[in-house]
């Protein structure tokens, strides 16, 4: 019995799968976010049925001073490669810089997030397992709020962490991946 292929719906912010199965989905095509604060991400996995049940993958872009999201740790195992471009990684509220092929694992319960270091983007393949027991905490930092990356109060709940932010938009801005460009 052959594996069945999900459904790719190509729409004006890109395209998504829109059924469970395998695809094949080039990152210049996929459906794209945007945020001022928070930079650029494709979710790989589509909504509904087409969400990865055991691991959530994306890649995210960041320009000099963008977040990927705020200074946070999860309950769950997550992973980080650069593709491209430089990034600040505040980890356990000490900072590291990473580059192109840096890889920052990411066990359970260690507090972290990405800020954008120099003018050209910064791309980063994000994977974390799902857990759907997932528990977060936001707590406050001196280390991440000099890169406006910390909440202003402690909390497990993202409503209140993020309270105020506006949501991401879908973009029709394509990933800077010029190879792919044809």
């Amino acid at each position: 019995m052959k594996a069945p292929e999900a459904k790719v719906e190509k729409t004006e912010h890109g395209s998504l799968p829109t059924t469970a199965g395998w695809f094949l989905l080039n990152a210049a095509d996929g459906c794209w976010h945007e945020s001022p604060r928070f930079g650029r991400y494709w979710s790989i996995e589509g909504k509904g049925e087409a969400r990865f049940q055991e691991v959530g993958v994306n890649i995210h872009m960041l320009a000099a001073g963008q977040r990927a999201c705020l200074y946070h740790r999860e309950s769950a195992q997550e992973g980080f490669l650069v593709l491209f471009g430089t990034c600040t990684l505040v980890v356990e509220d000490e900072e590291r810089q990473m580059r192109q092929w840096d890889y920052f694992h990411c066990p359970p319960g260690v507090h972290h997030v990405f800020v954008g270091k120099s003018a050209e983007p910064c791309a980063i393949l994000m994977l974390g397992r799902r857990d759907p027991k997932l528990e977060l905490h936001y707590p406050v930092s001196e280390v991440a709020a000099r890169h406006g990356a910390s909440t202003l109060t402690a909390t497990s709940d993202p409503r209140v962490a993020y309270e105020g932010t506006p949501p991401p938009l879908p973009s029709t801005a394509r990933a800077p991946f010029s190879e792919v460009d044809s």
